[in-house]
């Protein structure tokens, strides 16, 4: 069994330069840089416009120190399948290739080139960095906004519809890997990258990004607000790994303890949830409850 990560022995190599344009306490900043980390030098980017167009910067300059392609919002899995052909023309098969797209890039824009891709089965990694919303351009409500949150678009009573569950969407294409992470986690996230490196067709990963300006709170409570989604139910942890579905981390620590804490205390520190009412949270709540019970029913086998 492969060791867990601790700060001790995560790897020192950067592949992301100190200083860049994102937001300050942004979790894709964390994520990114773990991330890379994990992936190893020998990996080629694919980045369609988003948040990560913002950190990295313009040209000609990157704060990436890795070979990156930018490509339009709907193309990033098709891109990467085109390296990934150039890559096997040239023998070059130790390349890993490496798609990082927002929630507006995956759940939306980009869903049915990822599809495609991994439909084919195509030897490539691939991350969503969930912050919720379309946050570079203004905040606007994304497939996977969650509902009854305020965003440019739905500024009154907040999103109407649920959230897009796209790690299921994915999970239901029969992949090798599929993963839940969040940007609290980061440890996490590096050794679930580490563990799926040698499975056969499409990687993916799903990052939970807890965003300043997009959520409504102050910087430094970003990982405070990413860890308060876990610990509430709200978002959990897992792997999926050959169609095996396990919780992992700190979910699988709460499924052994069964202490969630109140979702409320997660909605109630982001203004974005300020309309949320006393009844939706209730509902909110039950389901949570529901969905836990399940896992604890599940752990009990």
């Amino acid at each position: 069994m492969q060791p867990k990560t601790t700060i001790l022995s995560l790897s020192t190599e950067e592949f992301v330069h100190a200083g860049t344009r994102a937001c300050s306490g942004c979790g894709l900043a964390i994520a990114y840089r773990v991330g890379l980390k994990a992936l190893g030098k020998d990996t080629i980017l694919v980045v369609p416009p988003s948040c990560l167009t913002v950190l990295q910067g313009l040209f000609p300059v990157a704060s990436t120190k890795l070979p990156c392609l930018n490509v339009t919002f709907a193309s990033t899995a098709a891109a990467a399948t085109g390296i990934l052909a150039a890559l096997k023309a040239q023998k070059k098969t130790r390349t890993k290739v490496a798609a990082w797209a927002g929630d507006g890039g995956t759940a939306d824009i980009g869903l049915q080139a990822l599809s495609g891709a991994a439909e084919r089965g195509d030897d490539i990694f691939y991350f969503c960095y969930d912050n919720e919303g379309y946050m570079n351009t203004g905040a606007q409500r994304s497939g996977t906004t969650p509902i009854g949150a305020l965003t440019a678009n739905t500024p009154f009573k907040g999103k109407r519809e649920q959230k897009k569950d796209v790690a299921a969407i994915m999970a239901a294409h029969k992949l090798s890997y599929v993963a839940a992470c969040s940007a609290a986690y980061p440890l996490d996230l590096y050794d679930k990258i580490l563990r799926c490196k040698n499975l056969p067709g499409t990687k993916y990963i799903h990052i939970h990004i807890p965003c300043p300006p997009g959520w409504g709170y102050e910087p430094r409570h970003g990982i405070r607000l990413g860890r308060l989604a876990v610990e509430t139910g709200y978002y959990d942890l897992y792997e999926i790994v050959n169609g095996e579905f396990t919780l992992s981390g700190a979910s699988n620590k709460m499924l052994e303890k069964r202490n969630l804490v109140p979702v409320r205390e997660y909605f109630r520190a982001q203004s974005r949830f300020q309309v949320l009412s006393d009844k939706q949270i209730e509902d909110i709540q039950k389901q949570i409850d529901e969905k836990w019970e399940e896992y604890y029913k599940k752990g009990e086998k």
